[in-house]
């Protein structure tokens, strides 16, 4: 005879899906509600809480598209670009800390792995007075660089210890074989371990460009040109403490904003859950 495990009863399975459907739509109302409040009049979107407008208006689109002394898709190319030169240089300079870390021997490696990890612990705030003044000295101020050119210097400690954690975890073996065949150590690194390595690079690029592209700290200390706000600082240029803001067009705008991170999510969704269970884990 075969041992059946006891089935669920299907009210229990029914009123579990319930609760996460209900749990679902109280996590999607503020998305619900940003995009019902887009196609609202402006003297409409506060008066009510409900989904459904009374007046669907979409003229927010294209007053908020060209509604500034800049077109908006200007802020979307700078955003473009910040996010895909933070992403290679994230996943490179990352990878190949890790990879030293994990794979190389050498002395004080874990003294460099720890200070690393300590690293973590401060906080950004404590670090951006001196980031400010060497970026003035350089002269990068107002310009891309400080948001790109530190990427490049494996900076996110983050994405070092959640490499390091996936290439500790792929077999020594891979690399022993390799320098019998007369493999170098980047040859290693640049053959073997990054095509092995795929799901939990893909975790990291997508989470550096979700960080980058929603950032609003970092744009706001470093730019001040319009030319070169990102969709961030566009979206701040709706709101007007002196005078009359433009509720309507800052949600119509906030909507296209997050269509690129939801895309990036749908697409890459099965390398982003397999990367996140895969890495740390002994294999």
């Amino acid at each position: 005879m075969i041992d059946r495990a006891p089935r669920r009863p299907v009210y229990r399975s029914l009123g579990f899906h319930v609760v996460l459907c209900g749990a679902s739509l109280i996590m999607l109302y503020p998305l619900l509600w940003m995009f019902a409040s887009s196609v609202k009049p402006n003297a409409e979107i506060f008066e009510s809480a409900s989904l459904w407008p009374a007046h669907w208006n979409f003229t927010a689109y294209p007053r908020g598209w060209n509604g500034l002394q800049v077109s908006f898709g200007r802020f979307f190319w700078n955003s473009m670009v910040i996010s895909v030169l933070s992403v290679c240089g994230n996943v490179l300079s990352c990878s190949l800390a890790a990879y030293a870390v994990s794979r190389l021997k050498f002395p004080g490696r874990n003294t460099c792995f720890a200070l690393m990890l300590g690293t973590l612990m401060i906080p950004y705030q404590v670090t951006l007075v001196p980031q400010y003044i060497l970026f003035l000295n350089l002269d990068w101020v107002n310009t891309w660089l400080p948001l790109v050119v530190p990427k490049f210097m494996a900076v996110d400690a983050f994405f070092i210890f959640l490499l390091t954690q996936f290439f500790r975890g792929l077999p020594r073996e891979l690399d022993e074989a390799a320098v019998m065949d007369g493999c170098s150590p980047w040859r290693i690194y640049w053959n073997i371990i990054l095509p092995l390595s795929v799901p939990a690079l893909a975790t990291a690029a997508i989470f550096t460009f979700i960080f980058t592209w929603d950032d609003f700290f970092g744009p706001l200390i470093y730019l001040s040109d319009i030319e070169n706000f990102t969709v961030q600082l566009g979206l701040r240029g709706f709101l007007d403490s002196a005078g009359q803001s433009d509720w309507g067009a800052m949600f119509a705008m906030a909507v296209l904003t997050l269509l690129p991170v939801l895309a990036l999510f749908l697409f890459f969704q099965r390398l982003l859950i397999e990367g996140i269970a895969t890495t740390g884990i002994k294999r």
